[in-house]
């Protein structure tokens, strides 16, 4: 109890209170985050789960029936979930959050589209459907709050082109993720987790140097060294007991403010942002013990006496040896995954994530070691740069301290950007289409080829259309190959986005042949569409060249048969299937909203798709944005970590810098002298996570089974980021610098 009575005793014990209540709450505020999201996954998921639509066994009609069918949309850079409904009974099933069934012509929606349609940005929208809003969703029915959705009544469905369902929701298990990607997101745990709990550490050692002069005067009046260890621990528990609330409050604040900042796809309720109880209870309990151990290790370099307290008895060089043996051990462990991570279970998972945290613990380990071996050959320069450097000769501590959560932070992002890098190269596929005169792929279930063309053609900012008809081709002579041979059927500029054409004109006829697919001989018979007495034939002409086909545009088993309209010669085959291509004019920044809203008229749920030139996987898009909240989360912690540093070693060396004042050292050398004092650990602490980051990023990348290649312009963006935001903060603190060199500073009790 004594040590909690001195902690709020005087100005000085509550500054030190505040300074060490509000580091631990910084770290407890991240732990909580990290411990809600388990729960914020669970819950999003289970709603996500509940609405979904489960086509895998045929329903019968009833009164208790429903149709429905997905039009899911796109407007400016917002996804938006859509249903087309169509109740077959009294009883037919509702979705979560919708009380009632739009009627043909109404709409139901999410709170976000509403707000959306109702704003002046929403009015290109508002006439895509047709339709008028009746209602909408409620919470039960929605993934978040910032997701766009709506139901559509209509009356046009039919069950072949609809899915009959009895009942909303799947059980279907999870297919899981695939390993690389198990990968990179245990990697990034461990690299947005790990900076925190060096910065707790840190944290409960504020005021160290005036707690210990404190601890000196209890010693003098009749403590032994291990009561003044107790009253130390106690002053320390208080700190973290103070944080754990503090931490608490802010996690709440910033709960509250990142709905506002995180993106649409990743917003969430303030009912979800609950901590997993199991983790909410390992931080409660964790936080406190780890910071009075922390404490009682700080105190066995310090020997607290009556008349004093010593720091050391004499000069002594720190020892190499013990701090390669968490990166030996990282090593070792990561070592059997050189082989590759196709084969990466929960196991090995959790191996790779112990080898990169000891690794990364490793350089704030190295870091203290590095320092203090480089500012003892350092001397010379100006008085600033002597101050800082003597300063940092006779106890670099709290400045490594301060720079250590920085270094590990840096290292462990140049690693994961390694990872990153090495992902993206597998889940990013290059297409190879142009998109030199069309830029769009329609794909209709409804409606004839005539008003599609005439719908299209008219539309606002589109300046070409044009379409390719599919229909099977079956060998006269064979079967083999008869349920794999199509048929397209469009002119020269839509047949060049699905193959290589190095000359075509009407009348041409392509082959496409893929990997396992002879090519067919000229004069090869083929019945177009269902085989019959009346089904029409076609014949291959001798004129018929191989062209390899565009990647993606064309499947890869089996034969495709190019063809334009000139040289089907007079055969007839049913062309109701096709795909259309729209080229928009690029000085309309509005063109392909204008082309949806023409689509949507003419069928709702046909899909616009932009032909690109390259493709990411979806949950990589979504891995990628969790990390990037994550390290902006990350990048403010080392922002208010590094400025509580500054405040701190200000405050404790207030007196000595208000004497030099007095005795005529100059404002801008002290500041100098701090400034040097920061940089000089901040860039050997940069250096060390430079070179720790990249064999890191090269180690996962081997694991991954990737070429091993550095982003060296993302490790330079990222080493600068982090080199900005301690200049920025400690920029910052100048203020509080004259403030405590006055002339007032040289008061004391």
């Amino acid at each position: 109890m004594l040590g909690v009575r001195l902690s709020v005793a005087g100005r000085s014990g509550w500054a030190r209170l505040a300074l060490i209540s509000v580091g631990v709450g910084l770290g407890v505020a991240m732990l909580l985050i990290a411990a809600t999201i388990p729960s914020l996954v669970a819950a999003r998921d289970a709603r996500l789960a509940a609405r979904a639509v489960d086509p895998a066994e045929p329903v019968p009609r009833g009164a208790d029936t429903l149709l429905t069918a997905a039009v899911d949309s796109h407007y400016r850079d917002r996804t938006i979930h859509g249903r087309l409904v169509r109740p077959e009974g009294a009883r037919a099933p509702l979705p979560p959050g919708v009380t009632r069934w739009p009627a043909p012509g109404e709409m139901v929606v999410s709170p976000a589209l509403a707000q959306l349609l109702a704003a002046e940005e929403g009015a290109l929208l508002r006439g895509r459907w047709g339709a008028r809003v009746v209602g909408t969703i409620g919470a039960q029915g929605l993934a978040g709050p910032g997701e766009y959705a709506f139901y559509l009544g209509t009356d046009r469905l039919t069950e072949d082109s609809a899915t009959r369902i009895r009942s909303y929701g799947t059980r279907d298990a999870d297919e899981g993720i695939a390993a690389i990607l198990l990968l990179l997101g245990a990697v990034g745990l461990v690299v947005l987790l790990l900076p925190v709990a060096v910065f707790l550490a840190t944290a409960v050692r504020f005021g160290g140097e005036a707690r210990d002069r404190q601890l000196a005067a209890l010693r003098l009046v009749g403590a032994d060294a291990a009561m003044t260890r107790r009253i130390a621990a106690g002053e320390t528990l208080a700190g973290a007991l103070l944080g754990l609330v503090a931490g608490g409050l802010l996690f709440l604040v910033a709960g509250l403010l990142a709905g506002r900042f995180v993106p649409a796809d990743m917003s969430f309720y303030l009912a979800d942002l609950r901590p997993a109880p199991a983790l909410a209870a390992l931080v409660v309990v964790l936080v406190p013990v780890a910071a009075v151990l922390v404490t009682v290790s700080s105190l066995r370099r310090v020997v607290v006496e009556p008349l004093g307290v010593v720091r050391r008895g004499g000069e002594r060089r720190r020892r190499l040896w013990w701090r390669l043996i968490l990166p030996v051990t990282g090593l070792g462990l990561l070592a059997p995954m050189f082989s590759g991570g196709s084969g990466l279970t929960d196991g090995l998972a959790y191996q790779v994530m112990a080898g990169v945290a000891a690794l990364l613990i490793g350089v704030a380990l190295l870091l203290p070691w590095l320092v203090a071996a480089a500012v003892r050959r350092l001397g010379g320069g100006g008085v600033a740069w002597q101050l800082a450097v003597r300063r940092l000769q006779l106890d670099s501590g709290t400045a490594v301290r301060a720079v250590s959560g920085i270094a590990v932070s840096v290292a462990g992002a140049i690693a994961l950007q390694g990872l990153l890098v090495a992902v993206q190269a597998q889940y990013t596929q290059e297409t190879g289409r142009d998109t030199g005169r069309f830029q769009v792929v329609v794909l209709p279930h409804a409606g004839t080829h005539e008003r599609w063309m005439a719908s299209l053609s008219t539309a606002s900012g589109v300046r070409a259309a044009g379409s390719v008809a599919q229909v099977a081709a079956t060998p006269a002579r064979s079967t083999a190959q008869a349920a794999r041979t199509r048929l397209k059927v469009g002119d020269c500029a839509v047949l060049g986005q699905l193959a290589e054409l190095d000359a075509c004109a009407d009348g041409d006829t392509f082959v496409v042949a893929g990997p396992n697919a002879a090519v067919p001989r000229a004069g090869s018979a083929y019945t177009l569409g269902e085989p019959g007495e009346r089904a029409p034939r076609w014949t291959l002409p001798a004129s018929a060249r191989t062209v390899p086909a565009v990647q993606g545009d064309l499947p890869q088993a089996g034969t495709t048969l190019l063809v334009t309209p000139a040289a089907l010669r007079g055969t007839r085959p049913d062309l109701s299937f096709f795909d259309l291509y729209v080229g928009l004019d690029p000085a309309d920044p509005d063109a392909l909203d204008r082309l949806r809203n023409a689509a949507a008229q003419v069928d709702p749920t046909a899909q616009v798709m932009l032909i690109q030139t390259r493709t990411v996987e979806e949950t990589l898009v979504s891995i990628r944005q969790g990390l990037l909240v994550g390290a902006t989360a990350l990048l403010l912690l080392i922002g208010a970590s590094m400025l509580v540093n500054v405040v701190e070693q200000l405050r404790e060396r207030r007196r000595l810098l208000a004497v030099l004042v007095a005795f005529g050292t100059p404002r801008a050398t002290l500041a100098g002298s701090l400034l040097y004092q920061i940089a000089i650990p901040v860039l050997l602490g940069l250096s060390l996570a430079v070179v720790t980051g990249a064999g890191l990023a090269a180690i996962l990348q081997a694991t991954a089974s990737a070429p091993i290649r550095l982003d060296w312009l993302g490790i330079g963006a990222t080493s600068g980021a982090a080199a900005l935001v301690v200049l920025l903060t400690t920029t910052t603190s100048l203020p509080l610098l004259w403030r405590l060199t006055k002339p007032g500073g040289l008061r004391s009790e």
